[in-house]
């Protein structure tokens, strides 16, 4: 177990503790976390070692909050998240080229800002019910997100940018997984932008010590809008994942024609979103942005950059953390900076044995510009267990 953390806040007004050295955390991030801890609706701030600046909220944070909700604790991408699968796949039963296994995803997922052409079929991908009373409810969504229905649909499916990705891995037994990491794409901002424009008008939010900070308060109508779109778009990105990895299973199965490939049970878990939760006896709404629940026997995933593999993980329950985890490595540079700072070829050199895009559009993603994920890993052996170890053989970005 480890002993050396968690270690509190300095300078915090609500309880603080850190999974990660104090002076390891950038200045910035440091301040937004202290500024969090001083809102009065606030119960408690728990730190993950990926921790780092973010809109308002830091990227990589808990934060348990009395009858109240700050939807940039959230986060924009509501939902965002990721979902894994272990095959019956061993590395040797992969081709010397995995470019063609890297094609044939990429033709069945669109990436970027793309969509498909019509909307998944999902009864021929047999992807569960609930489907006609899911988007029964899109027409009591915020009345600025309804024209939005026929790209929503399409989008459901798809893989977005940044740092989503889809990727074929192999574990240190050699079994074969399918990873990836995708939220609620556009319509989920959408919705988010929408109702933090209305928090930052709310009379309670006029003296915060930063406006993206504002607040919705439980019994108002402005929050009780504001968690039936957020529950309705944290659906759409749990959907989205399920679609997704439906699709790239099929293209797996198309790639190994010659026999019957068999899954296992998916793994998904959100790491932004809000739920509410039992803390130290007290019921608390618990925003995680950049973290994932950690329940005792709750299997998570924890992955690493593009070239740097990623981890299964199992909860421990820990009630210090808010039953919490890191959701990955985290940055530890800005896109801007690492665009300033590598080149193609730096990509070309740290993706070295991985199939996947190795331009300059996706430089910001190169791994040097992420945390050690081994480190992250290190800093939380009290928070949750490994359960496998995966090393990336392909990773498709948009």
């Amino acid at each position: 177990m480890n002993s050396q953390f968690p270690v509190p806040l300095s300078g915090a007004a609500a309880s603080t503790l850190l999974w990660a050295d104090e002076e390891s955390i950038e200045h910035q991030a440091r301040n937004q976390l202290r500024r969090v801890s001083t809102l009065p609706w606030v119960y408690g701030v728990r730190v993950m070692p990926d921790v780092h600046v973010g809109k308002g909220a830091t990227v990589g944070s808990v934060i348990a909050m009395r009858d109240a909700v700050c939807p940039a604790a959230v986060g924009v991408d509501i939902g965002c998240g990721m979902a894994a699968v272990r095959t019956d796949l061993v590395a040797a039963d992969l081709p010397d080229d995995l470019s063609g296994l890297r094609s044939a995803i990429e033709a069945k997922v669109p990436v970027g800002f793309e969509r498909h052409r019509e909307p998944v079929d999902v009864v021929r991908h047999r992807l569960g019910g609930g489907w006609a009373g899911f988007w029964d409810r899109f027409g009591e969504l915020h009345r600025g997100v309804r024209q939005l229905d026929d790209r929503a649909r399409r989008q459901l499916g798809t893989l977005g940018g940044g740092n989503h990705f889809i990727e074929v891995c192999v574990d240190d037994e050699q079994q074969v997984w399918i990873m990836l990491h995708s939220g609620s794409r556009n319509i989920g901002k959408e919705l988010a932008e929408r109702h933090m424009s209305v928090a930052a008008k709310l009379p309670h939010n006029a003296d915060l010590p930063d406006r993206d900070l504002a607040v919705f308060l439980s019994g108002t109508p402005e929050m009780d809008a504001y968690r039936h779109d957020l529950e309705w778009a944290q659906e759409y990105a749990a959907r989205n994942r399920r679609v997704m990895l439906a699709l790239v299973c099929e293209a797996v199965r198309e790639t190994f024609a010659g026999r019957a490939v068999a899954f296992d049970e998916p793994i998904s878990c959100h790491h932004n979103y809000v739920a509410t939760e039992h803390i130290d006896g007290l019921e608390l709404l618990v925003t995680r942005k950049g973290a994932i629940r950690a329940g005792a026997g709750d299997l998570g995933l924890i992955p690493g950059s593009m070239g740097t593999g990623s981890y299964v993980v199992r909860g421990l329950g820990s009630a210090e953390s808010f039953y919490s985890a890191s959701h990955g490595a985290g940055r530890r540079m800005s896109r801007t900076r690492a665009r300033k700072t590598y080149t193609a070829d730096d990509l070309v050199a740290q993706t070295a044995g991985v199939e996947s895009r190795k331009d300059a559009g996706v430089v910001d993603e190169i791994p040097a510009a992420y945390k050690d994920i081994d480190a992250v890993i290190a800093a939380q052996t009290d928070l949750v267990e490994v359960v496998a170890h995966l090393r990336q053989v392909v990773c498709v970005k948009g």
